[in-house]
């Protein structure tokens, strides 16, 4: 059965939405875990959910999540265009289980949509499970009727893990026979891997890996699967390559085209630079939609050697490092890659004059040096290969790698690659020297506390459920203190604010019968619970107390200031710069404000005039500030803009400042 990329999204969205899972929309390339660079599975924005850190509004889940790997520890980059089967960017289609449903109904459901709906032959599928996982193996054999010489036990290949800590469990997954041509026989346990191609990975999320080695069960165990689209189109329309299915040759014709190579005879190293550009394209292009900008930090950073990589790619197929803005390959792939997208991702038609703008002046202001940049390193090849000892043992110095990078754009990784295409290293530690000898550039600012015990929390959560905040209509409560150890309080409901949003958290007192505790700051222990943090105490407190919690409430009414102050001036920037500025960032304190935003070149004096001019005229009209709560639904018709670093459920917080700032915000803010 042939279906094109659209029809799989739709049918599997359908299938699983008709057996009581919610649709979630894709999260953003931006995850909210701060341990990961990118969202790298379909799972990532589930993870809090998993954990058991944040109470799931909804028990069953399906999405079609955009995905990029290329960065960090996941990095699929240096594979891209010489493998079947590897992306910078994918799509994972997933259904997700949250102590609802298990290892029966995700086995039966995923057979059904892989024979039933897709109508892929049985006879060319194989199943494997892990070798201690007998329950799975007996429901693909005795419930799904799968033969059992086409099902095989694997080891660590079937075994998933969060990371050395956390939720894990055995996995299952399917494969599909490509035939003969392709490879050994003998299924995915002994049969070669061009032939047997893993289509979906159930995996069972029923054991809690300890510190010491340990697992024990978890109470509500879980289900998280994940079925690569490309793959799965690829099997439909019959293809040996992913890069052959409609999508992705399309793009792959779009390229050859403006780099004038002709497809049908290209050679090998020329397809793997034509798919190279077409496979950046989608990153980039996403990517950027999602407010990720070039820079030399971070995600940026990423974004940067990946464009870069693609315009040397074009460079290599003949494209003049000299072309102008009308001309450049990147900005013209992007207007391919939203043709082709855009009905799936509409965020990528609004904004596509944008991205293209973006794209389009980084490839332009590499090219002015990449002609100069591969001179220098030609030549420095050229004295290591002609050098009387062997190319193998030479390396481009470090000086030279660092003057490419910091002269000419070049990425360390992006000299590597290159220089490794003619056998030669780099110096990496002399790269790292001369990097030292310069001034150090400002450093990503996330800081995480591993200090802090959750588990506790998360008990505490689970058995009371979330805190009760009354600070938006009270700024003095009754409560009652739940937990208590020597540097936190926990009450069952308060009017402190915790720090979220860029809001920094309220300080202030509680008041037992018998103790006055101070409280120094207040933040999210796990989300959903608030904790205190204390400052000082007198007396002694105990769980179970009635108490007094009264915020500091001058203070209170500064930060409020400052915080819809970031809204007016978000407003001001987008008005002022365009609908592409997303916030990234912000502090919002009692003494001043920051707001970080994505623009892709400095503000000039002017602008910055206009800026604080349009902020101060919305102040001096003084137009009424409406907070409330509403359904998400309701809040997307008001046109409201979700602020960064944020997660919304169905019913969301909405913030009108005056006529011309609608936003989402769960923070604290003035009336006018």
């Amino acid at each position: 059965m042939s279906m094109d990329a659209n029809e799989v999204r739709q049918a599997f969205v359908s299938f699983f939405e008709k057996r009581g899972h919610h649709h979630q929309a894709s999260a953003s390339l931006i995850p909210h875990d701060p341990t990961l660079l990118f969202t790298v599975a379909g799972m990532v924005p589930f993870k809090a959910y998993f954990t058991g850190e944040q109470i799931p509004p909804f028990n069953r889940a399906v999405s079609i999540q955009k995905c990029v790997r290329a960065g960090g520890k996941h990095n699929d980059l240096d594979e891209i265009g010489r493998t079947s089967r590897h992306f910078t960017f994918f799509e994972m289609m997933g259904n997700f289980s949250f102590g609802d449903y298990f290892k029966a109904e995700a086995i039966t459901w995923a057979w059904e949509f892989v024979v039933d709906v897709l109508a892929l032959d049985p006879e060319r599928l194989w199943v494997t499970v892990h070798l201690s996982d007998d329950e799975a193996a007996e429901i693909w054999v005795n419930q799904v009727g799968v033969p059992p010489d086409r099902l095989q036990r694997l080891d660590e290949d079937n075994y998933w893990k969060m990371g050395s800590t956390g939720p894990c469990g055995p996995c299952s997954e399917i494969y599909w026979d490509k035939g003969p041509e392709f490879g050994a026989a003998g299924g995915p346990k002994y049969g070669d891997q061009d032939r047997y191609i893993e289509i979906w990975n159930l995996v069972f999320m029923q054991f809690e890996q300890q510190s010491d080695g340990t697992k024990s069960r978890l109470p509500k165990p879980s289900i998280d699967t994940g079925m690569g689209l490309e793959r799965t189109v690829s099997v439909l329309q019959g293809v040996d390559s992913v890069w052959e299915t409609n999508e992705l040759r399309a793009l792959l014709e779009t390229a050859a085209g403006l780099t004038s190579v002709d497809l049908a005879t290209a050679s090998d190293e020329q397809k793997v630079s034509l798919r190279i550009v077409a496979d950046h394209a989608r990153s980039t292009s996403m990517l950027v939609s999602d407010g990720v900008f070039p820079s030399n930090e971070a995600r940026g950073y990423v974004l940067r050697r990946i464009l870069r990589r693609a315009v040397r790619h074009s460079y290599i197929l003949g494209v003049d490092s000299t072309a102008n803005a009308q001309s450049t390959v990147m900005g013209q792939m992007v207007d391919r890659v939203v043709e082709i997208m855009g009905p799936h991702y509409p965020d990528l038609v609004k904004n596509a004059a944008f991205i293209r703008d973006v794209i389009a002046r980084e490839e332009l202001r590499f090219r002015e040096t990449l002609r100069t940049g591969q001179a220098i390193l030609d030549n420095e090849m050229s004295k290591l290969l002609t050098d009387d000892s062997s190319a193998t043992s030479q390396q481009l110095s470090g000086a030279t790698a660092f003057l490419l990078h910091d002269t000419y754009g070049f990425p360390l990784e992006l000299s590597e690659e290159i220089t490794n295409e003619h056998g030669i290293k780099v110096d990496k530690d002399g790269f790292r020297l001369a990097m030292a000898e310069q001034q150090k550039r400002a450093k990503d600012a996330r800081h995480e506390d591993s200090t802090t015990d959750s588990a506790p929390l998360v008990a505490l959560l689970q058995n009371h459920g979330e805190t009760h905040f009354t600070g938006r209509e009270e700024t003095e409560s009754t409560a009652e203190i739940i937990y208590l150890d020597d540097k936190t309080v926990v009450l069952n409901r308060t009017p402190f604010y915790a720090e979220a949003g860029g809001q920094i958290g309220d300080t202030g007192s509680i008041l037992t019968e018998s103790a006055e505790i101070t409280v120094a700051d207040t933040r999210y222990g796990v989300p959903g619970l608030i904790v205190h943090q204390i400052g000082s105490v007198s007396g002694t407190p105990e769980v179970g107390q009635k108490v007094t919690a009264t915020i500091d409430n001058q203070r209170r009414e500064l930060i409020r200031r400052n915080h819809t102050a970031t809204h007016l001036l978000h407003s001001a920037l987008r008005t002022i710069l365009g609908d592409h500025v997303k916030q990234q960032g912000s502090y919002v304190g009692p003494d001043r404000l920051r707001f970080d935003f994505s623009h892709y070149e400095a503000l000039s004096a002017p602008q910055i005039t206009e800026i604080e001019d349009y902020v101060n005229a919305q102040v001096l009209t003084n137009a009424h500030c409406n907070h409330f709560e509403t359904t998400m639904e309701e809040a997307q018709r008001l046109g409201a803009i979700a602020f960064f670093g944020d997660k919304y459920g169905d019913v969301v917080r909405v913030l009108q400042a005056g006529p011309n700032s609608t936003e989402l915000c769960g923070g604290t803010h003035v009336r006018a």
